[in-house]
């Protein structure tokens, strides 16, 4: 499992998760490139993330299009959507509605996250199940 980061500051949150921790800035996808090697399955969990309304817009709009641009060229066979959190709901919608297309024109299997971040316990199981979900065939693709 691998996790990444915009700060070296959480490189050791991460690995203590037990994650292999590396920087990267969904600003520049290219910095992400390197996470992408021997992935079966990415997670995008930015729902929750901070910015100006118009960086959070680009995040989940221009920045996630090339990022699954770039994803859906390598190893990656699955996709997982953080599509509820603290992002204004029409910003996260947009997102969600843009891994549809992108998953199921490239028929990679995909699976959108709508647990409450805030209930920890209950957004975990539903992350785990994402997770399964997209690695069963999801429905970016035909089981």
């Amino acid at each position: 499992m691998r996790g990444t980061t915009r700060s070296g500051a959480a490189l050791g949150a991460i690995e203590a998760a037990g994650a292999e921790a590396v920087v990267g800035d969904p600003d520049v996808v290219a910095t992400l490139a390197r996470s992408f090697e021997y992935v079966g399955v990415a997670c995008v969990l930015l729902g929750s993330a901070v910015g100006t309304p118009a960086e959070l817009a680009a995040l989940h709009g221009t920045r996630l299009e090339m990022l699954l641009a770039r994803m859906l060229d390598t190893t990656v066979r699955g996709v997982v959507y953080e599509a509820t959190g603290t992002v204004d709901p029409d910003v996260l919608a947009r997102g969600a509605a843009l891994v549809r297309e992108r998953c199921e024109d490239s028929r990679i299997p995909y699976a959108l996250l709508d647990a409450d971040p805030a209930d920890a316990g209950a957004w975990t199981r539903a992350a785990v199940g994402a997770v399964d979900r997209a690695l069963d065939g999801g429905p970016g693709r035909p089981r």
